[in-house]
């Protein structure tokens, strides 16, 4: 089987292109393969086919084998893919998610895809819809009490939940303890996603991110759109800002007329290989 290794802000993909690579079982190739010191290494596996409503379909498997509906990093990448690789020759294109349809706009120099805009929709902030269990919507600074503290959530769904907590040094969380505690707490039936966020200025902050079914990430597009709306839910920031993840930048845009969120940033091919199926 053959496979390109990508990364967006170093949140680390395998990527497979179905049409050359028939997987029977993706869930069990992304645990094999995303293995850092037995396999290829990644936060999962993300696999290319095609698709009857959009030009492309991703599917999106984490490190530990369950299926993620969105990746903000991993949809950047599949469109530096398809393009790089002569899939298509367009610069705008859709492309079928577990979370629905997502729109590209690809920046390409000397033919080589160099930073991708996605549009990430509209994010969810209806408890029942994220899915958070709370009383009231928008969910913000709920608290939630896991490992003998308690955290005041504000949640949002980009196709897959977050919740998303604001601290003073996202470098002193014991993520593997509290993010873990967090993604798994009973409060969230399918479990979500965790951003520590530092807020800088109006329009720059700083994150880490417990990502569900993989842990600790370089970066999570899904998660910087969400923690831009959680700042703006609770007045922190304006509209556009500037995230700060441990594997690099990200702009994030929340365009009030239409209520959608606009994700850009790089994608990078680190290597392609073959490796049994």
């Amino acid at each position: 089987m053959n496979f390109t290794k990508m990364h967006g802000c170093g949140n680390d993909y395998i990527y497979v292109d179905l049409a050359e690579n028939p997987v029977a079982d993706p869930a069990a190739l992304s645990r094999r393969l995303s293995d850092r010191h037995c396999g290829i290494g990644g936060d999962g596996v993300i696999t290319i086919g095609p698709s009857e409503i959009a030009d492309f379909r991703m599917r999106i498997y984490n490190a530990d084998g369950s299926e993620a509906e969105m990746c903000g990093n991993g949809i950047r990448c599949v469109g530096k893919y398809v393009y790089d690789k002569g899939l298509t020759r367009k610069t705008e294109l859709s492309v079928e998610t577990g979370a629905g349809l997502r729109t590209l706009r690809l920046a390409v120099a000397e033919d080589k895809v160099v930073s991708v805009t996605v549009d990430m929709g509209a994010p969810v902030l209806t408890a029942e819809a994220i899915p958070v269990v709370a009383e009231d919507s928008p969910v913000v600074a709920l608290p939630v009490t896991v490992a003998g503290a308690t955290y005041a959530l504000t949640c949002v769904s980009m196709g897959n939940p977050h919740g998303v907590v604001f601290t003073d040094d996202p470098g002193k969380v014991d993520l593997p303890v509290t993010g873990r505690a967090l993604e798994t707490a009973p409060v969230f039936p399918h479990r979500a996603n965790i951003e520590f966020v530092r807020v800088i200025s109006r329009n720059e902050i700083a994150l880490r991110v417990w990502e569900r079914g993989s842990g600790e990430t370089m970066a999570c597009g899904t998660g910087a759109c969400a923690a831009v709306m959680a700042c703006i839910l609770n007045g922190f920031t304006d509209d556009e800002v500037l995230v700060h993840l441990l594997g690099g930048d990200l702009s994030v845009r929340y365009d009030r007329e239409t209520e959608h969120v606009f994700l850009t940033g790089g994608a990078t091919e680190v290597f392609t290989g073959s490796v049994a199926s």
